[in-house]
């Protein structure tokens, strides 16, 4: 114990020194935006603004849009992350390869995309339009539309990596003792990788709150309609800066709260 315990210390002085400048220059690169923000933040009037008409507005519409999308995601995505990892698919990795399309797609090509499938003209959106009278495009449920393609991805990766880490002998034990496979899923299953699920929830959530690109351009910025926080920012920046600071230090915040509340212990599926 004691031999093993100097060869880390002296492991630890042997790191390469050469490295901390670039470590610190990385941080500094980092961290310095956000103390730019603190630092311009209108302090005396923060009270005033949070609580303004506008800012309200955005804030509701963003919570409600948000939580909306995260409900899709969960109903949609888990079902998804357990098809990817349990079941035995014919082209499963180009399945995989699509579900991560939209971590890596430019958001708004994402609002390109959903324009030309839900468009009054789009692929679905002319028989929503023709048979049912829908419209998504430029409306309030474009917007949930929006954030959950460009969010779900965060909670299926997060789901399909909990499943892969279970313990599937407890599966094969109820299996064993006559349950159904739908009872194993809602039982077992679940439970055992809720740790993982919670941790994409709100990642996906985190996500769809602070989504820009894919709303604005499939759903437009209308106030009181389909202006989420980060359109109000945009539109801040040009008429009220002070404006624009508190509500990316609103953002900012609930970036910070999401960081914190994903400990390692929910990310590793611990207690």
């Amino acid at each position: 114990m004691r031999a093993t315990s100097a060869r880390r210390r002296v492991a630890r002085r042997r790191r390469p020194v050469i490295l901390v400048l670039p470590a610190v220059l990385a941080l500094a690169f980092l961290i310095t935006p956000l103390i730019g923000l603190l630092a311009r933040t209108p302090w005396p009037t923060l009270t005033d603004r949070l609580f303004s008409a506008e800012v309200g507005q955005a804030l509701r519409l963003s919570l409600i849009c948000a939580t909306l999308a995260t409900a899709i995601c969960i109903v949609l995505g888990i079902p998804l992350a357990w098809l990817l990892a349990r079941a035995h698919v014919p082209g499963q990795g180009i399945i995989r390869a699509l579900v991560t399309v939209p971590l890596v797609l430019p958001p708004v090509v994402g609002g390109v995309a959903l324009l030309l499938v839900f468009g009054r003209r789009g692929l679905l959106g002319q028989y929503l339009y023709n048979w049912f009278g829908v419209s998504l495009p430029f409306t309030t449920p474009g917007v949930v539309v929006a954030e959950a393609f460009v969010a779900m991805p965060f909670l299926v990766i997060s789901v399909e990596g909990a499943l892969r880490a279970a313990d599937s002998r407890y599966e094969e034990a109820a299996a064993t003792l006559g349950a159904s496979p739908w009872y194993i899923f809602r039982r077992v299953t679940l439970p055992s990788v809720l740790p993982g699920v919670i941790a994409g929830a709100v990642l996906c959530w985190a996500r769809a709150l602070g989504e820009f690109g894919a709303t604005i351009t499939f759903a437009g910025n209308f106030p009181g309609k389909t202006t989420t926080m980060p359109l109000a920012v945009y539109l801040a920046l040009e008429t009220d800066p002070d404006a624009a600071i508190v509500l990316s230090l609103v953002l900012l915040t609930v970036s910070v709260v999401v960081l914190v509340s994903l400990r390692e212990r929910w990310i590793r599926g611990s207690v």
